[in-house]
């Protein structure tokens, strides 16, 4: 077979909740001309799982890789092949344990990478605000208390780049690229670009899917008119545009997040929030990762 790359989006947990295939298939033709195979989960994610557990930590035949893309692909002429799965990293329950995120993710992408032995790999991860993305992993959980879930945890500790380097250092061949799920309304037209390896002149379809679930759509019908009459120079115009839209159409409950949450203070939520920004300056100069921004 020949050498094509491997897109694989690690999630995380709470963030685009499947969004990214689904924005992506609209875009079919744009795709297979492109020679990029987007699968739907239903082909790999079960057929994953089940053949890691088989291996149990152990480097997968050569003939493995075959057989495992002849089930997920149904061309053997990709350039890319797309792979998406929240629990790639772990599943929800290990999500935050022992007060750390995502301990495995170093383990479980480096065995997820050997999977593809021949052929490059480059992972795609999306990031949250713990302070948002604990109570959200708590609430899918949907067992037990608050105060016993967050017991062992000190939420002052939790830090993405430990997360970003884990992975970094496992699979010294994969690059990374990172982006904050609070910006994905504005930057999910280049996330389904660099997940895709599409180049940005090729118009998607689905790059308002973010943005519509926290807008008015009296605003999203506004603002592809205004985008229509006044087609924006640069991608900054773009997103200066949206951002004047969302500020004037979002639609409040979606965009504010009421956290009341046992032993929560507001005061310790502007802190988590502060030290997340920093923890992105961080995660931005790790070699080999690409962080994109608003």
């Amino acid at each position: 077979m020949h050498q094509m790359t491997v897109s694989i989006h690690l999630g995380a947990h709470c963030t685009d909740e499947d969004q990214l295939i689904k924005s992506l298939l609209k875009n079919v033709n744009a795709l297979q001309s492109a020679g990029v195979a987007v699968p739907g989960p239903g082909r790999y994610r079960k057929l994953i799982r089940t053949v890691l557990d088989k291996l149990d930590g152990a480097p997968p035949t050569p003939d493995a890789q075959d057989v495992l893309l002849e089930d997920i692909l149904e061309t053997d002429d990709a350039e890319r092949l797309v792979l998406s799965h929240e629990s790639f990293m772990s599943n929800h329950f290990n999500a935050v344990r022992h007060g750390v995120l995502y301990r495995n993710a170093g383990r479980n992408t480096h065995e997820l990478r050997r999977l593809f032995p021949d052929h490059p790999v480059e992972f795609f991860l999306a990031l949250r605000d713990p302070a948002t993305f604990v109570p959200a992993l708590f609430d899918k959980l949907n067992r037990g208390t608050f105060e016993d879930y967050t017991a062992d945890l000190d939420p002052e500790e939790l830090r993405w780049s430990g997360v970003v380097r884990d992975i970094r250092e496992a699979n010294p061949d994969a690059p990374i690229t990172v982006w904050c799920n609070e910006d994905t309304p504005l930057i999910w037209p280049e996330v389904m670009h660099e997940v895709s390896g599409i180049e940005p002149q090729v118009r998607f379809k689905g790059g308002f899917d973010i943005l519509s679930q926290i807008m008015a759509k009296e605003g999203v019908k506004r603002l592809r008119s205004y985008l229509g009459s006044h087609p924006p120079a640069t991608e900054i115009q773009r997103r200066r545009i949206l951002a004047a839209f969302l500020d004037k159409y979002a639609l409040e409950d979606e965009v504010e997040e009421e956290l009341d949450l046992p032993g929560w203070t507001p005061e310790l939520i502007d802190r988590l929030t502060a030290q997340y920004d920093d923890d992105m300056i961080e995660i931005a100069r790790i070699p080999g990762v690409t962080l994109l921004t608003a």
